[in-house]
């Protein structure tokens, strides 16, 4: 069972998250036992972090080493408030990438792009990666800015 602690509560906390279009920081450990931090697309979807990545990308090895993460999604501008936490990551290949196809209309607002077109192009292979949160907390420093 997940624990949330911070000044919001669980509604304030899933609007955050459904509403801000920054990226999710990764925080894994990777194979040389190396701390590692990276910045994914991500949706919050009944209470987990959807995020999508080639299958060919380091933090698949990395999350293959260790599947123990941590992460923050924050606002990059004052006044700064957020949700950071850790859990566990766990792939599977998006075969009909319905993750990416979803990440790219929130962040791109479609996927009419040479951007979209090169990932969603038929010969990329997509991971999904579920991140499933152990911990959960709130921050808002709008009250000190």
């Amino acid at each position: 069972m997940v624990t949330v602690s911070g000044p919001w509560t669980n509604e304030e906390m899933e609007q955050f998250l459904s509403t801000e279009t920054v990226p999710l920081r990764l925080g894994c450990r990777t194979p040389a036992d190396k701390p590692w931090m990276l910045s994914l697309w991500y949706r919050f979807v009944d209470g987990v972090f959807e995020c999508a990545t080639g299958a060919d990308a380091a933090v698949v090895d990395y999350l293959d080493y260790d599947d123990h993460v941590s992460f923050e999604v924050s606002t990059n501008e004052p006044p700064y408030c957020g949700v950071r936490g850790n859990g566990t990551a766990t792939m599977t290949a998006d075969e009909d990438k319905t993750v990416l196809t979803d990440l790219l209309h929130r962040y791109l607002g479609g996927t009419d792009s040479p951007l979209a077109e090169r990932l969603l192009a038929p010969d990329r292979r997509e991971i999904q990666i579920t991140i499933t949160p152990d911990r959960l907390h709130t921050w808002d420093y709008s009250n000190r800015m």
